[in-house]
């Protein structure tokens, strides 16, 4: 499982850029959530059929190459898996938003890449390494000390708070599993269209049952089909270069989306949304990123010290 991308230069680069598009799509798309609240939208319906349209969407850019395309038992349970684990975070920032806000829950996506890193260490993917531990539990400091912060405003949002802290937890077991089980020689469109489909077919009972008979308000109005327009092109780009970073650059790589779309959507929401920035900010926010820095810090150390060129250059020595 690798930390930064190994490769040429060129993938350096391309990491680089699918990371900072990819984390500031997924801060819009959670603006996006919050308008299509503001104007009664169901929210998993809206999700649902949204994640159903960029699946759609990513099976036409995959026609050119239908020759290798493959549906077998391996690839089925990697797209309901994988689905699940997909839809499971943004069922939660999306029902979370109308009480937390867009920009507390885009700050909770400051710290998949510390669980994801625990998480590996947890399952033997990775060696424990101190300077990283450090980094861990600066960013979840700073994840507690946010929480509690908001609640202190919103009142009785306490449960929200604490609950929205779960999708760190949810996105860092996605990142894991695509990795351990990505299926080999499927074309990469193709399969972000089966796990957006699969993450669609997993909400199909939740937003059945829980928003009856109000799929159709999605298109009732020009303004409702915008908005889902929207956010169906948002996913359809998003997802396309989330599974292309996940490929070139691994799951610990990968999450640092999360730091992006924290930036990002916290200064979406307030500088555009109308949101006021919740009390200790600055505490909360000093946390994640000294967190983040020392645990970046370590995987480049890390990174560096198993390099081909530092191996040759110590046995020179």
């Amino acid at each position: 499982m690798a930390n930064v991308p190994t490769g040429h230069k060129a993938d350096v680069v391309k990491a680089l850029g699918c990371l900072l598009l990819v984390g500031t799509l997924l801060a819009l798309s959670l603006s996006v959530a919050k308008f299509a609240d503001a104007a009664d939208l169901p929210r998993l319906s809206f999700l649902m059929v949204a994640m159903a349209g960029a699946s759609l969407a990513q099976l036409l850019l995959s026609l050119p190459k239908r020759a290798h395309w493959r549906l077998d038992r391996r690839v089925i349970e990697y797209a309901l898996v994988s689905g699940i684990l997909l839809a499971l975070p943004n069922a939660l920032g999306f029902l979370a938003v109308r009480h937390v806000g867009a920009g507390f829950v885009s700050l909770s996506f400051a710290f998949p890449i510390l669980v994801t890193w625990l998480l590996a260490v947890l399952l033997r993917m990775e060696s424990l390494r101190w300077d990283r531990l450090g980094g861990v539990l600066l960013g979840l400091a700073g994840g507690v000390v946010l929480a509690l912060s908001k609640a202190s405003v919103g009142g009785g949002h306490l449960g929200w708070s604490l609950l929205i802290l779960l999708l760190p937890l949810t996105l860092a077991l996605g990142n894991i599993y695509r990795t351990w089980r990505w299926p080999d020689g499927v074309p990469l469109a193709f399969l972000t269209s089966l796990v957006l489909a699969g993450a669609a077919l997993s909400l199909l009972p939740v937003a059945f049952g829980t928003e009856p008979g109000r799929v159709g308000e999605l298109f009732a109005s020009p303004d409702a089909v915008g908005l889902l327009l929207v956010e169906i092109g948002i996913f359809t780009v998003l997802y396309l270069f989330f599974f292309i970073l996940q490929r070139l650059a691994g799951p610990v790589y990968l999450s640092q989306i999360g730091t992006v779309a924290a930036v990002m959507g916290t200064a979406i929401a307030v500088l555009f949304l109308g949101e006021s920035a919740p009390p200790n900010l600055a505490i909360a926010g000093s946390l994640v990123i000294a967190g983040t820095l020392v645990f970046q810090r370590a995987a480049w150390r890390a990174a560096q010290a198993s390099s081909p060129s530092t191996v040759s250059r110590a046995k020179e020595s």
